[in-house]
């Protein structure tokens, strides 16, 4: 896929997790997925006009500004974020964030691993256990009783609906592990 595939595809990401703001009332580690609206209802926002307008997703907005991502996110899709919270990133070691902000190749590289080619519903998540991201590697999935995860992270709120593509909150920030599979 070409770089700028790649960059509108982690902006769309970026964008995603502010929309998921409003459903910030799930749980962390719900029993099932929870739809934030209804699939047959598409928001007439993008991945990042959402993400801004959640209020939630500021350190992933930044993230996708540094990394220089916005125009690919706001970009026709259809593209699947997984999205995390601020929370999500303030768990991550002190200095992180600053770190990857003044590494855009590095940033650049995480964000498009939260982002999956295509419109991917939470009730196609479920029967997968893996989906190629945008970065070329593969993001794990996994579904239990306890709910789903991707890689270590919850998905706590699925299919806000942009006009792009599809956001899904999740409750951590997913590392590549630097492989192709």
């Amino acid at each position: 896929m070409k770089k700028h595939h790649v960059l509108s595809l982690t902006l769309i990401m970026v964008l995603a997790l502010a929309s998921f703001g409003f459903a910030g009332s799930c749980g962390s580690k719900a029993a099932h997925t929870h739809s934030a609206s209804s699939a047959d209802k598409v928001e007439k926002k993008d991945i990042v006009e959402t993400a801004i307008s959640a209020e939630k997703f500021n350190t992933l907005v930044a993230a996708v500004k540094a990394a220089g991502l916005v125009e690919t996110l706001q970009g026709d899709g259809p593209f699947t974020v997984f999205a995390p919270t601020d929370e999500a990133f303030a768990k991550l070691p002190e200095g992180t964030v600053e770190a990857l902000l003044n590494d855009k190749e590095k940033l650049t590289a995480i964000l498009t691993y939260h982002v999956v080619p295509g419109k991917v519903l939470a009730e196609d998540v479920v029967k997968l256990d893996k989906a190629a991201t945008v970065n070329g590697e593969y993001i794990a999935i996994n579904t239990s009783e306890d709910g789903v995860m991707v890689d270590n992270a919850n998905i706590i709120a699925t299919d806000i609906l942009c006009k792009n593509g599809v956001i899904h909150i999740i409750d951590a920030v997913v590392l590549p592990k630097g492989k192709k599979s």
